[in-house]
């Protein structure tokens, strides 16, 4: 196991230098020019020259490049052009909202996901099926944007039942804080939860039609325990790595929900920063979701071992 983890943190250590580099790159490879937007109507050759020396811009990008990574090592992302505030501070104030906001919608998804798709597999055939898959196929269809202003104004304008915008910090007031983050929770987590549920489905009829399920039931097992403690288990590996993955994902791309429910989160940073040819803010923001998405990989390949045996077996061997 020492090995199989050594070899996954030598891997994640690569996989961080070479995203780091294509971050650098891609973002250099932008259109427009930061100092021209800097600028402002103030254009000459002489304003735009003291921006570019005072931002580093007139370096070669390998120099430029060198003081990224060394001050990121430190902790130190720069400061915003726009606004010459700290990145790591506007960072630490956008990712915990985003964070919450991916949390919240897995958990959603991972609690119909799972269920409707164990009922599917089990209740093969049936109605329960046709609904689970007919949800999972509406889920996958409708667009968050589209269901997200439905929710807006039937359930916030209409009925009251829930606020159309804004954030509350959870050490403010947790309960409001739940209040406010539950809706676009619930439609950030639809399209999910179908994806989860299908999977669950597939994995669950595989296990199922398995010969140590037919021994559990020879052994006169109680059917809640073959499905929950065998069948269950065994289908968690697929359904771990798609959560993983979509968490990952969820950090980076909940911008759309963001935008429509007015969440000062970390979609919001990233597209302002986008816009505003934001150097230091658009990578340390690309910086900090790659890095989110490799150090969930590790977590979920050694989530393998606990759910699978087998599998923390092999990277002893």
């Amino acid at each position: 196991m020492r090995r199989y983890l050594l070899n996954r943190l030598w891997q994640s250590v690569v996989t961080l230098v070479l995203a780091t580099i294509v971050v650098f790159v891609g973002v250099r490879a932008l259109p427009g020019d930061p100092a021209l937007a800097l600028a402002g109507e103030d254009r000459d050759p002489e304003s735009l020259r003291a921006i570019r020396q005072q931002y580093g811009l007139d370096q070669s990008w390998l120099v430029q490049f060198w003081q990224f990574v060394s001050h990121a090592a430190r902790g130190d992302l720069g400061q915003s052009i726009r606004t010459g505030a700290p990145v790591r501070s506007m960072i630490f104030s956008a990712l915990p909202v985003t964070i919450e906001l991916s949390v919240l919608a897995i958990l959603i998804a991972g609690v119909i996901g799972v269920g409707a798709g164990v009922v599917a597999a089990v209740r093969r055939g049936g109605p329960a099926e046709w609904a689970a898959n007919g949800l999972a196929l509406l889920g996958l269809s409708v667009p968050h944007f589209w269901l997200g202003l439905m929710a807006i104004l039937y359930l916030s304008v209409a009925l009251g039942l829930f606020p159309a915008s804004g954030f509350v910090p959870f050490f403010t007031n947790p309960i409001d804080n739940l209040h406010h983050l539950i809706l676009p929770a619930v439609i950030l987590g639809t399209g999910l939860a179908a994806v989860i549920m299908r999977q669950t489905r597939s994995s669950m009829l595989d296990a199922l039609s398995a010969d140590y399920i037919r021994t559990a039931e020879a052994k006169g097992l109680p059917p809640k325990a073959v499905i929950g403690k065998h069948a269950l288990r065994n289908s968690l590996i697929v359904v771990v790595t798609i959560v993983g993955l979509q968490l990952g994902a969820l950090i980076s791309g909940a911008v759309v929900t963001e935008r429509i429910f007015a969440l000062p989160g970390f979609g919001k940073l990233t597209v302002d920063a986008v816009f505003q040819r934001d150097y230091p803010v658009i990578q340390a923001v690309v910086l900090v979701t790659a890095t989110a998405y490799i150090v969930i990989n590790l977590l979920v390949d050694l989530l393998y071992s606990v759910i699978d045996p087998r599998i923390r077996v092999r990277g002893e061997a």
